[in-house]
């Protein structure tokens, strides 16, 4: 009976180790920023991202050949934070946009980036924390980037005065950044938000993608990983939880998924939508996978927006 003991509670040791060093390979990989690549990201979100390629690449060229500067603001950890910065002169309506996981500002807001310029609106693409040009070590998957997007629009009402009118467009990660910032106290300026394939939490959505994909049990994987990132990043992966923040919001927002989203379960955006307590208009792309939904319905993508935006924003002199 001794030996039977020691057998379990050795196995037990063994199975405990395993999920340990499983869960600890999961931080690294996907919470480190030298760790998270982009290319496997893409593969994983399902999206034939080859049909877009000339269109994303010929949008790009137009966008980085428009007047731009790079802008810098120090977030409330001393970071470093980077944007780019596209001027409309004699505007006071401004767009800040946040990208997806693993990305940067100007690779996921090229076409996006030409509608609002085209539409007489200043245009801000950041670079989220742990991204592009701005500093960080750990991905704050909207937790900690929420902070840094208050910080961004406090920036922008310093540079264009009391007058001027905010939009906040986010893609994915960014989406879920923008959805957390809604949640929190912001000035009047901010006019309206728009949300494109947002999840809940970085939790919700890797249990999904576990489950999906690798078809493994979240438990204890992802406790483990919780409390790894809340010691090593700073905070939770379900700590800041978008259906929670958004029931706070008094930003009318604009909702979009795709339904064929297997990365981010389109179940997702109902859950958002149905928790927003602002105003609140959904748009639902038939056949569009995970962030494919402007190229796959730009008119109706483009439309949403347009409607949003004479809901909610004043007519600019542009």
């Amino acid at each position: 009976m001794k030996n039977y003991k020691k057998a379990i509670f050795g196995a037990a040791a063994l199975g405990a180790a395993g999920e340990y060093a499983l869960a600890r390979y999961f931080f690294r990989r996907t919470i480190l920023r030298q760790n998270a690549k982009r290319g496997r990201t893409m593969n994983m979100s399902g999206t034939d991202w080859d049909l877009y390629i000339p269109k994303i690449h010929e949008d790009k060229e137009w966008v980085r050949n428009q007047p731009h500067e790079d802008v810098f603001i120090t977030s409330h950890d001393q970071l470093k934070l980077h944007g780019s910065f596209f001027p409309c002169e004699g505007s006071k309506r401004i767009v800040i946009c946040f990208h997806g996981y693993t990305s940067e500002g100007l690779n996921d807001y090229s076409s996006i980036a030409k509608f609002y310029l085209e539409h007489g609106f200043n245009l801000l693409i950041v670079d989220e924390r742990a991204h592009g040009q701005s500093e960080g070590t750990y991905i704050g998957f909207g937790c900690l980037d929420r902070q840094d997007a208050k910080a961004w629009i406090e920036d922008i009402i310093r540079r264009f005065g009391e007058d001027c009118q905010i939009m906040l467009h986010g893609i994915s990660m960014g989406a879920a950044t923008v959805l957390m910032t809604t949640g929190l106290s912001l000035p009047p300026q901010v006019k309206a938000a728009v949300s494109d394939c947002a999840f809940t939490s970085a939790y919700e959505v890797f249990q999904s993608v576990l489950k999906t994909m690798y078809h493994l049990p979240s438990f204890p994987l992802m406790n483990i990983a919780d409390r790894m990132t809340k010691r090593r990043a700073g905070y939770g992966l379900n700590e800041c939880n978008a259906r929670n923040e958004v029931a706070h919001s008094n930003t009318p927002t604009l909702f979009i998924h795709g339904d064929k989203d297997s990365f981010v379960p389109c179940s997702m955006v109902y859950e958002l939508y149905e928790a927003c307590s602002a105003e609140k208009e959904q748009l639902i792309i038939p056949g569009a996978s995970h962030a494919e939904a402007y190229y796959k319905d730009p008119a109706a993508y483009e439309g949403a927006i347009l409607q949003l935006i004479q809901n909610h924003l004043t007519a600019d002199n542009v």
